[in-house]
């Protein structure tokens, strides 16, 4: 008897444990169910219920506004007396912006008294100030250079004013135009097409997107050296945040399909960046441009960082990349405490270093803050997700979480040892954004060989952004005459180099 109950509560505690795994399987593929929606209908329906998100499943064509709508549909909160913020004023337009000055005169009844009928006299005036703007306006500019020749000496020939040196000899449009469509199409994301139909419309001039991707491939091929120095500067320093997103690449093969290249970006934090072109995502990428960098380099947790560089490089990962895990957690299951508070823990770290930011810390008070505040918060960051890591599937999105941030830990905790070392990549990935905005817009890279020559003009334009240069003016400035430069000169002609050298100007 006592065998045969035995056998019975084994067999109910099997049946207990082939339920909870199948239980905790159903919740994985509830997160992922869940997560595939989110993705599908944007960021408006983390608030919708997994039923809301079901229901949106049966409805055909749902618009984002909808989404929008729908996750509004909840209790409203309690009402609470609020204090009223006061407004900030009217803006106040840019000091650096021409004025030109419109006088409206009064009307002849107003300039009359209507007492005695005597003339009125001006006192003063009444100011506004508005933003207005002039639409692009094109014009022909007809260069007529002198010529000159000696009258009592015709065997001394004709003598002719020289031309100024053009970015595209002899093209039909000005340096403006060209560096107008590079700009336009790298910083505005309006592709070429678009541009074309632009000019006609605007211009009454047909110029075919062909010869706009003529234009846009002759700068970026005068700019790779200027991209290759601007490579050399980056490895002279000390640290690197690098990042990569994917990019299609026409393969004119027949196939109509295009092949997926990526983008690698290395670059300093709010300092210039380098882009380069890869068919492939493989190692090979940063092995080749890195080559000997002996410094710090930050990305994310993607193994293709690790076992390049100098045998001295220090490999440090992304706070950011670890939180954003237990986010994601937390949007398929509002109620999993475990991992929101692993959020608010990694949140507190964010705030030793946005303390230093509000404060204007350098480095070394920073650094002095850091160790001051986060080794007793990385220590309960560590035990609550060693904790919550044993009471969680490893193949869920929290468990992910957990095995992610823990197999980096020590990768995480080096910015304890390196002043200068951010907690996060976001300064990489912000540059990626532009980027992504730009395929929705134009769409792929030409060609194979095209693809080096947009991450020149990638590179530079990035560079502008962060160094807060004027990007027309630096083209317009360094592009006529760098096809014939000295190569030695080019390292003179970097976004950081341009930045340096104007800045003095204006200071003698």
């Amino acid at each position: 008897m006592a065998e045969v109950v035995a056998q019975l509560k084994e067999q109910v505690a099997s049946q207990n444990r082939e339920l909870e795994y199948a239980r905790l399987k159903i919740q994985v593929l509830e997160e992922r169910l869940r997560l595939v929606r989110i993705q599908k209908y944007g960021p408006s329906s983390e608030k919708l219920s997994n039923l809301q998100l079901e229901l949106l499943e049966q409805e055909p064509g749902v618009s984002q506004e909808e989404v929008a709508v729908e996750s509004e549909r909840k209790a409203p909160p309690p009402v609470t007396e609020q204090k009223k913020r006061k407004h900030p004023g009217r803006q106040t337009l840019p000091a650096k912006l021409p004025r030109v000055e419109r006088v409206i005169a009064c009307t002849p009844e107003q300039c009359v008294c209507g007492n005695c009928g005597a003339e009125t006299t001006v006192i003063g005036y009444e100011v506004s100030e508005v933003l207005d703007v002039e639409p692009a306006r094109y014009f022909v500019q007809v260069t007529k250079r002198e010529k000159r020749a000696c009258k009592t000496c015709p065997e001394q020939g004709v003598t002719a004013a020289t031309l100024p040196v053009r970015i595209i000899d002899k093209s039909l449009v000005s340096d403006r135009v060209i560096i107008n469509t590079v700009v336009n199409k790298y910083c505005d994301h309006s592709p070429l097409f678009r541009q074309s139909v632009a000019l006609l419309r605007d211009a009454g001039i047909d110029i075919s997107r062909a010869t706009m991707c003529g234009w846009v491939m002759t700068i970026g091929e005068m700019l790779m050296p200027v991209a290759g120095a601007m490579r050399n500067q980056l490895l002279a320093g000390t640290y690197i945040q690098a990042d990569e997103t994917p990019v299609d690449v026409q393969t004119h093969d027949g196939s109509g399909t295009n092949h997926q290249a990526y983008l690698w970006q290395y670059g300093t934090p709010e300092g210039m960046t380098v882009f380069d072109f890869r068919m492939s995502r493989r190692r090979e990428g940063p092995l080749n441009f890195l080559g000997n960098f002996e410094g710090l380099l930050q990305t994310d947790g993607y193994a293709a960082y690790d076992r390049v560089g100098g045998p001295n490089m220090v490999h440090a990962v992304c706070w950011a990349h670890a939180r954003r895990y237990f986010v994601d957690a937390v949007k398929l299951n509002k109620q999993d405490a475990a991992s929101i508070r692993a959020v608010e823990l990694i949140n507190a770290l964010f705030s030793i270093d946005a303390q230093a930011r509000n404060e204007k810390m350098d480095d070394a008070t920073r650094h002095a803050l850091r160790h001051e505040k986060a080794p007793p918060l990385l220590e309960e960051i560590r035990t609550h997700i060693l904790e919550m890591s044993k009471t969680v599937l490893p193949s869920s999105a929290p468990g992910h979480a957990c095995r992610y941030t823990l197999a980096l830990w020590k990768k995480l905790i080096r910015f304890l040892d390196y002043p200068e070392l951010e907690l996060s990549n976001n300064f990489a990935e912000n540059s990626m954004r532009p980027i992504a905005v730009g395929r929705g817009n134009w769409i792929h890279i030409g060609s194979e060989t095209a693809g080096p020559r947009v991450a020149a003009i990638l590179s530079v334009i990035e560079s502008c952004r962060r160094l807060k240069i004027p990007v027309r003016d630096y083209l317009a400035d360094i592009l006529p005459g760098l096809a014939s430069a000295p190569r030695q000169s080019v390292a003179d002609l970097t976004p950081a180099a341009w930045a340096a050298k104007t800045s003095s100007m204006r200071l003698v």
